[in-house]
């Protein structure tokens, strides 16, 4: 009977409680980020896409050389910019990297567009 009770309480002690389903970074929005995180995630993708063969491996070690918040379709993105004079092919010496003001990663390319 001792056990019953004490299972019961248990039981109702635990329907009490609402679990968190959701780990950090889920299911709520996130704020702006600064010129320096833009700059990081830019160069750490930098590295992702060399590893994946997406760009040449000289751009593996490029440093950012700006980074600005400009505006598409009426909306502000962080656009960094990153040059790599040791490419013979010219129209390639520039790439520009996109990204929501929140951070998350929207593309990569040579025209800056």
């Amino acid at each position: 009977m001792k056990n019953i009770i004490m299972t019961l309480m248990l039981g109702s002690l635990l329907s009490l409680t609402t679990p968190a389903l959701a780990g950090p970074g889920h299911g709520h929005a996130h704020g702006p980020i600064t010129k320096e995180k833009a700059i990081h995630k830019a160069e750490h993708r930098i590295k992702r896409l060399v590893s994946k063969g997406k760009i040449d491996k000289s751009w593996k070690d490029i440093k950012a050389s700006s980074a600005e918040q400009k505006t598409y379709k009426g909306k502000k993105e962080w656009v960094v910019t990153f040059n790599n004079p040791a490419l013979s092919d010219k129209s390639k010496q520039i790439l520009y990297m996109f990204f929501k003001l929140d951070g998350h990663y929207l593309a990569t390319n040579y025209t800056g567009k």
